[in-house]
């Protein structure tokens, strides 16, 4: 079963000794901390985002189109009405159609089947450079706005080929971020603690009063954030490197 957030709080509010003592959070502070855990996720592992594709319909003469708020990245946009998912009218090809139909049934064994695929695969793109078949576009990240290079004459149905943050509750429940997130919000959990409780260096009471642990709550949250930051330089999280940079 996917762990909840309110699990998460749970679990952190244990871990900062909840149940034997009165930890001074409130549910407020363990989704800010939790908050704070996932934006450093997502703004330095590249296992927060994933690759997918989003079903749009372009309206007529409309131009600009605002994506959902997760989208990071858009590489590119597929029309439908292609092959065997348009309207069955014209006369396009469909290439894996046409490789199923020459190469293995019609030509199997003979060198004849390869060489009609890629005469078909070459004419559908000649003609999709004559008369249009993919939309020219800008990406706007700074509002999620998708700009069409191009008067939509119709309502034409297609997929955006995109990359997006993924959702909360799979970063949670994700094998390898799951406890990077459950440790850097306990941290950020504990430095708030830390502020709170040095407001004062000791509590009066009756048997002399309670001494603070602001100072060690402090340093124990600065070694862990500095220990996790380092676990995603070296991808212990399962992140991918950025590859080789030379220069």
């Amino acid at each position: 079963m996917a762990k909840t957030r309110q699990e998460l709080i749970k679990e952190i509010e244990l871990s900062l000794g909840g149940g034997m003592i009165d930890v001074e959070l409130d549910p407020e502070h363990y989704n800010l901390a939790i908050d704070k855990a996932l934006s450093k996720y997502r703004q330095r592992s590249s296992r927060s985002t994933e690759e997918s594709f989003v079903a749009i319909t372009l309206k007529e003469e409309i131009q600009d189109y605002v994506l959902p708020t997760e989208v990071i990245e858009v590489k590119d946009i597929y029309r439908r009405q292609t092959g065997s998912f348009g309207s069955g009218v014209g006369a396009d090809i469909e290439p894996f159609e046409a490789a199923y139909l020459n190469t293995y049934m019609l030509h199997s064994g003979r060198a004849g089947g390869l060489a009609t695929f890629e005469a078909y695969h070459s004419f559908r793109e000649s003609i999709g450079k004559m008369f249009g078949s993919e939309y020219l576009f800008t990406w706007k990240p700074w509002n999620n706005t998708l700009n069409i290079h191009r008067k939509v004459k119709a309502n034409d149905d297609v997929f955006v080929h995109c990359y997006n943050y993924k959702p909360d509750v799979t970063l949670i429940t994700d094998t390898y971020s799951a406890s990077w997130i459950r440790e850097w919000s306990t941290s950020e959990a504990k430095m708030m603690l830390a502020e709170a409780r040095g407001k004062f260096a000791s509590i009066a009471g009756p048997q002399g009063g309670t001494t603070l642990n602001a100072e060690v709550l402090r340093a124990d949250a600065a070694q862990s954030f500095q220990s996790l930051e380092e676990e995603l330089k070296t991808y212990v999280d399962g992140g991918d490197p950025l590859g080789f940079v030379i220069g």
